[in-house]
């Protein structure tokens, strides 16, 4: 699993500060590369910012799945209950791959 934002980087207290610094053509190049070496990935791409990336992905090698983004603010825009992580399950599961286990430690 790989989780990545499109800005590595930021000021503290400074939301989206490193934008527009370069990163982008970095984390588009992964997801570029990722898409076209590697089969059968989910690609959960959650908020506008991410759905703007979707052109980078190879929608007839993987399974890309689109949300509002999962904060506080939107998640019960559509967030909550997408049924995202059980889509991502079955169609690992349907291309002989193993499934996440999305579940959280108990603190």
């Amino acid at each position: 699993m790989l989780m990545l934002n499109t800005t590595l980087t930021v000021e503290r207290a400074n939301a989206a500060s490193h934008a527009g610094k370069g990163w982008q053509h970095f984390t588009d190049r992964i997801i570029q590369v990722v898409s076209e070496h590697q089969p059968h990935l989910v690609f959960l791409l959650w908020g506008a910012h991410a759905q703007g990336k979707q052109k980078l992905v190879d929608a007839t090698k993987h399974l890309v799945l689109t949300s509002v983004h999962p904060s506080p603010l939107s998640a019960y825009k559509g967030f909550l209950g997408n049924g995202h992580f059980g889509r991502a399950n079955k169609y690992l599961e349907q291309n002989g791959l193993a499934p996440i286990d999305w579940r959280l430690p108990a603190l």
